[in-house]
């Protein structure tokens, strides 16, 4: 038998002494030992009693009730019981997880692993390890895939480089090296990377060699994580050029950005004039905002008049973050030649921000215009773009704050808001107001207090950020803490989490006290298992919106909770009129905020239901959340694989009909209709 065994090094938190751990590769020749026959079946159904029982369990975190179910005779219910730990605190069970790793069915394995790595806990490391070693003589791969991993997600900067230095894994070993690419992946979501990591990711992007699913991740670490590239930038170069695939092509994009070569920018340019895939031409623009902007002026510019609107709204985007004042005015052109109103209002945003302050008739004129395309529009999104490119100019805070507090509209409200906090994080607040800057934090001071008088949602959570600004030290300003309490105290329950824990970090910063730890919601909200019932084993939800119709298939097996959810809310009639309140060019739309202001929720709020399962492709239907267990009504549908949601917001549903009708819709677009597909039962 052939293995290669490399050493890992000490393990720091366990005091274990000089801990020796084993990856280990198996290849052809070995016999795997005698096994008994043993049922591997595993059977989802979400009419099943115990599957029922135990997703009970999971939603009411009963920990120790979940631990018998790890040693049930049915492989599905331990399967089932290890899912369920994955979306909690699982670190009381990590002994338990670490025998389920010599389960004999390989599915079984691999959700144990998943739910070691959910812990973020070193102390599944030495388990998790032992488990790939001894998983190596069952000859299987979504275990030993499972394992590597969450070794990414609990594992130490040893570790990571012990991981990364394996090059034996062989072109046709796909679940091995998805599994290092994903381990080294997550590895770097924790801010832990190593230039052998580095280095072998750029390794794993060669079309020539690797699988499409494992050059994705390994696009997608370059792509995201502050490491060196300016190396690999002729590697880099040619991959990009030479791969043909959507999905990996973006992420090159990027991280070709980052290397800040001019072979780079050229190679970046030329590619933009050829393709045609709009998410590929959006990163693009991203990247180029890692070069002399006189570079990518022209290509910018051109960009603003691409038929495909995110594109057109992502060169505005780099416009606001790059463009030199001395171009300023002509954005402002731009902007009035009759340019669609959505790329319109950021042109008008970018001019205003950029602007030189010595052009002052320029400036009232922009700010003029703003104010009376406000006062002249009825949509409210168009209103709260119009009130941020007012917020470009910090004297404009008292008309911020006045429309803030007139307003029946909480998306104006809240964008209001969103303007007098950019105001805060003005660069050079000091030297903008000059002798009138201490008036004028008072101001602010005051202004962020009233508003979260108001207990609107989006009004406190926004303002009680802008009182820990870290441009601005509100605390001489503010001798109402004790007013702040009682309205902390006042704010609903789960409706408002997210405004709470906003508000309560803010009095404790401004009492000088240490950070407190998020509100934990607790259970309040059944899953209605007659409904999921009643609609079947996969539903279909079809949405009709502004631009179209898509169709969802819903996973009740996977995420019964954020299923029966989704359909309640659809039965409802609750998302009819709900518009797409968030759209990020080639990220996600996002949906279903009960005041369209992307703040606040229903009544109630459902749990977190992590799984393996990847958002890994577009069309991912996704639970928003503001942390763990606090889900409740918005969700959202991604344009591209986005691998860092992975394991941190429930997957429950796919596109299957009408993708095209995602990638066109815009912020501000409106679902009209929400219709229900029921399919049998199994």
């Amino acid at each position: 038998m052939a293995i290669q065994i490399l050493a890992m090094k000490r393990n720091k938190l366990f005091g274990y002494g000089l801990f020796l751990l084993s990856f280990v590769t198996l290849y052809t020749g070995c016999i795997p030992p005698q096994e008994l026959e043993v049922i591997t079946t595993i059977d989802l159904d979400v009419n099943d009693s115990l599957f029922q029982v135990i997703s009970n369990l999971q939603d009411r975190r009963a920990l120790e009730a979940l631990l018998p179910f790890l040693q049930h005779q049915q492989p599905t219910y331990r399967y089932l019981a290890a899912r369920a730990l994955g979306s909690m605190d699982a670190t009381p069970a990590i002994d338990s997880l670490r025998l389920l790793l010599r389960d004999p069915v390989d599915e079984v394995r691999a959700m144990a692993a998943f739910a070691l790595g959910q812990t973020a806990n070193e102390a599944a490391l030495p388990a998790l390890i032992s488990g790939f070693v001894q998983d190596t003589a069952r000859r299987y791969g979504y275990s030993q895939r499972a394992v590597l991993e969450a070794v990414g997600k609990c594992g130490d900067q040893p570790t990571l480089e012990q991981l990364s230095s394996v090059t034996t894994y062989r072109a046709t070993d796909t679940l091995l090296l998805e599994g290092q690419a994903l381990g080294i992946y997550r590895f770097g979501l924790r801010k832990i990377t190593a230039p052998v990591g580095t280095r072998r990711m750029v390794d794993l992007t060669d079309r020539t060699l690797y699988p499409a699913s494992v050059r994705l991740v390994a696009a997608n670490y370059l792509a995201r994580f502050q490491v060196p590239l300016d190396t690999f930038t002729t590697t880099l170069v040619n991959t990009f050029e030479t791969t043909t695939e959507a999905n990996v092509r973006m992420a090159l994009a990027i991280a070709l950005g980052k290397t800040q070569r001019e072979l780079a920018l050229s190679s970046l340019m030329g590619q933009y004039a050829r393709e045609r895939d709009y998410r590929v031409k959006c990163n693009i623009i991203r990247a180029l905002s890692n070069f002399p902007y006189e570079n990518c002026r022209n290509l910018v510019t051109e960009a603003l008049r691409d038929p495909n609107e995110h594109v057109a709204r992502r060169a505005v985007e780099y416009l606001l973050e790059n463009s030199d004042p001395q171009d300023a005015a002509q954005w402002w052109r731009f902007a009035k030649e009759g340019m669609p109103t959505p790329i319109e209002l950021p042109l008008y945003r970018a001019a205003n921000r950029h602007l030189p302050a010595f052009r002052v008739e320029t400036r009232d004129a922009i700010n003029a215009e703003l104010r009376l395309l406000y006062a002249g529009s009825t949509d409210e999104f168009d209103q709260a773009q119009a009130l941020l490119g007012l917020a470009e100019f910090p004297w404009n805070y008292r008309f911020l704050f006045r429309e803030a507090t007139t307003t029946t509209s909480p998306v104006v409200q809240t964008a209001a808001t969103e303007g007098l906090l950019q105001i805060t994080n003005y660069g050079n607040f000091d030297s903008f107001f000059g002798l009138s800057s201490r008036r004028v934090k008072r101001d602010l001071a005051s202004y962020f207090v009233q508003l979260i008088q108001t207990k609107a949602p989006g009004a406190v959570a926004l303002s009680a950020q802008a009182l820990r600004s870290e441009s601005i030290d509100f605390k001489p300003f503010v001798d109402s803490v004790g007013l702040l309490q009682t309205v902390l105290d006042a704010l609903p329950l789960p409706e408002q989490i997210e405004s709470y824990n906003e508000l309560s970090s803010t009095i404790s910063y401004l009492k000088g006290a240490a950070e407190p730890a998020p509100k934990v919601l607790a259970f309040n909200h059944p899953i209605d298992w007659s409904l999921l019932g009643r609609y079947g084993s996969q539903p279909q939800l079809q949405l009709t919106t502004d631009q179209g119709t898509v169709t969802l298939v819903l996973w009740p097996q996977t995420a019964p909770g954020s299923v029966a959810n989704l359909l309640q809310l659809a039965q409802e009639g609750f998302l009819k009129g709900k518009a797409f309140h968030r759209v990020v060019p080639n990220f996600v739309v996002q949906g279903g905020s009960p005041s369209n202001d992307a703040y606040g929720s229903m009544d109630y709020s459902i749990r977190s239901e992590w799984s393996p399962i990847s958002y890994d492709r577009a069309g991912r239907l996704g639970m928003a959340s503001a942390g763990r267990d606090t889900e409740g009504t918005q969700f959202f549908i991604t344009h591209s694989p986005t691998l860092h949601l992975d394991g941190r917001y429930t997957v429950f549903g796919q596109v299957v009909e009408g993708m095209e009708t995602i990638h066109a819709i815009q912020e501000g677009d409106v679902i009209t209709d929400a219709v229900i597909v029921p399919t049998a039962n199994k």
